[in-house]
C-alpha cells in the first residue's frame, strides 16, 4: 500500500518477505518507460523494476566501484540459476597482483559470487546477479555487474524475460 509516495509496512512484514540487509519496496515510479523495463540508477545504489500503473519494485543493489562504472542500455540476453562464474582474464589477472588467485571456473552453489541466479545482459561481460557479500548492498564495490540480495535477486528473476531492456545511468 502506497502513502504519499512511501511504503506502508511493519518491521514483521517486510521480515517476512525478504532477509536481504536492505529490504525492497514497491514505489510510485512515474517515468514513462514500458512495464517489464529494468533500470539501475547507479548513484542511488538502487534497481527499479518498472510494473506499470505507476509503480515499481526498488531494491538495493551493489553498483561498480570506481573504474567499474557504467551507463548504458542493453537487453537481458539470458537467465540462469545457480550460475557458474567464469571470471574474465582480467580480472583474474588484476586478482594475482593483489595475491588472490581466482579460479578458472566455479560452479554454482553457496561460495559461488554470482549468488543464486543471474541475469546477463547483451553480449557484455555484465549480469545482474545475486551475491555471496550482502554487505556490498547499497555500495559501489563490484567489478561492474549489479549486485542484489539472493532473495531479491530471485524475485526479480521470476518476474524478468529474454528481450527485456535494461538501463543503467549515472
Amino acid at each position: 500500500m502506497l502513502s504519499s509516495g512511501k511504503p506502508i509496512a511493519s518491521d514483521k512484514k517486510i521480515a517476512a518477505v525478504s532477509r536481504a540487509p536492505i529490504a525492497r519496496e514497491l514505489v510510485a515510479f512515474n517515468e514513462k518507460v514500458a512495464p517489464g523495463t529494468i533500470i539501475v540508477v547507479n548513484s542511488e545504489r538502487r534497481l527499479y523494476h518498472v510494473l506499470g500503473s505507476g509503480l515499481a519494485m526498488k531494491y538495493a543493489v551493489s553498483v561498480g566501484r570506481a573504474g567499474f562504472i557504467w551507463t548504458g542500455t542493453e537487453k537481458v540476453t539470458r537467465k540462469a540459476e545457480w550460475p557458474t562464474w567464469t571470471p574474465p582474464q582480467e580480472m583474474r589477472d588484476r586478482e594475482a597482483r593483489k595475491g588472490k588467485v581466482l579460479p578458472v571456473s566455479m560452479k554454482g552453489g553457496l561460495d559461488n559470487p554470482l549468488g543464486s541466479r543471474a541475469i546477463y545482459l547483451g553480449s557484455t561481460i555484465y549480469r545482474i546477479h545475486g551475491t555471496n557479500q550482502p554487505s556490498s548492498l547499497g555500495k559501489a564495490q563490484s567489478s561492474g555487474c549489479i549486485r542484489m540480495a539472493n532473495e531479491d535477486v530471485e524475485h526479480l528473476y521470476a518476474q524478468v524475460s529474454a528481450g527485456a531492456t535494461v538501463i543503467v545511468r549515472d
